[in-house]
């Protein structure tokens, strides 16, 4: 039977979230696996927070993802929602696509990122994190983000995809403000054009002088005629630039924070570097470095669990809290780098698996192994006030991260 009583209360959500999400997460809980919640300023939108209905959400065809039917149902909502053109073009791409679009575009991408394809890439990204580390070495206190977590996936994704190095301050910028909540209109429109505008001379750059990397492959035409348009190859590109680097570096990021307030368990991974993939897929499952997956929609009512959400419905799911569902995994807020992490929703599920997941864990693995060889009294530097979080739903990040590299 539908729970017509939890459709009838909305949670609000206060200034407070980003600090800490998984507050509101355990107080949800108490509500069930699915609730409406509403920012102070916005829709009230459906999220699902228990694992089990989150990975159901996932991969249930039923939900929708197509750029197109979300504007549509925007609109429903409110006639007055203007769009912005370019915002909207950029964000027309596979993983706001679904069948048959969503096959065509995946499978164009498919090869990049394969085990085989990513372990190629190992002997690259050892010597660009030794290079990393190298440079810290000069220094007795860095913030670990500008200096490693950041660089490092910035550099492999532009190595990659054919991206000038040289300009990832660029489009570090206009990430943080298109992925951010509450940002100014004005500034979030201008970083949008001006992102637009560099990804469509980049890949023009690419169609009339290709070079060896992602990008140029991406705008030759295929073996079976099959070629994308000029916007498809804009918001491929925007994709594969953001999610190719912006995920790991909150994976490498969020997981050292973890590791460095369980001084235990970072002796214990410093002591034996084997356990550092499985440690990676912990650090994955407690510090989601994606909270909420990117928004589905309904055409027709449909039960989650016991809840029924209406048609037309924004749907999201909040990888962060099933992945910290007690009903999936046994003590799940505190970290345990030998416990149970399998089938954890970090990179998603169903046909929107993060195809990157292959890189990512590459990097991460990679990052913590040498990183923690290096410096072996790495500790967090002192400090009076907490740690700033990105103010951002579908990003979990911080906004710095001092360390000490030494004892002294």
């Amino acid at each position: 039977m539908a729970d017509t009583e939890a459709q009838g209360r909305i949670e609000t959500v206060g200034g407070d979230f980003f600090r800490d999400p998984q507050v509101y997460y355990r107080r949800w809980r108490a509500r069930g696996p699915v609730l409406q919640v509403q920012f102070s300023e916005g829709m009230p939108q459906w999220v699902v927070i228990g694992y089990a209905e989150g990975r159901a959400v996932l991969a249930d065809p039923r939900l929708h993802k197509s750029m197109t039917g979300i504007i549509e149902v925007m609109r429903k909502k409110d006639p007055a929602i203007q769009q912005d053109s370019q915002a909207t073009a950029l964000s027309a791409h596979m993983l706001n696509a679904d069948p048959p679009d969503h096959t065509r575009l995946r499978k164009m991408v498919n090869k990049a990122f394969t085990t085989r394809r990513v372990a190629a890439l190992r002997p690259r990204i050892e010597e660009i994190a030794a290079d990393l580390l190298d440079q810290m070495a000069e220094r007795d206190e860095v913030d670990l983000l500008e200096a490693f977590a950041i660089p490092l996936p910035v550099t492999v994704i532009c190595e990659l995809l054919g991206v000038p190095f040289a300009d990832r301050e660029d489009f570090q910028r206009w990430t943080k403000v298109m992925v951010g909540v509450g940002s100014d209109l004005a500034e979030r429109t201008r970083c949008t054009a001006e992102m637009s505008e560099y990804l469509a001379a980049l890949v023009q750059t690419k169609r009339t002088d290709p070079g060896d990397d992602l990008l140029s492959g991406l705008t030759q035409t295929r073996a079976d005629g099959d070629q994308l348009t000029e916007q498809e190859l804009i918001a491929m590109a925007f994709l594969l630039l953001i999610a190719g680097h912006e995920t790991t570096v909150n994976l490498i990021a969020n997981g050292a924070y973890a590791l460095l307030r369980n001084k235990s368990q970072f002796d214990a991974l410093r002591e034996d570097p084997a356990g550092v993939p499985a440690a990676v897929e912990e650090f994955l499952r407690f510090g989601s470095p994606v909270d909420w997956a990117t928004v589905r929609y309904t055409t027709e009512p449909i039960l989650v669990g016991d809840t029924e959400i209406p048609a037309d419905e924004f749907v999201y799911v909040a990888l962060a809290a099933a992945n910290r569902d007690p009903a999936r995994y046994h003590d799940p807020e505190n970290l345990d780098l030998t416990g149970d992490s399998a089938g954890h929703l970090a990179f998603g599920h169903g046909i929107h698996f993060c195809v990157g997941a292959p890189l990512a864990r590459v990097e991460a693995e990679i990052a913590f192994t040498a990183l923690l060889q290096r410096f072996p009294e790495l500790s967090l530097a002192p400090r009076s006030d907490p740690l700033r979080w990105q103010p951002s739903l579908l990003i979990r990040g911080l906004v710095e991260l001092p360390v000490l590299l030494r004892q002294t």
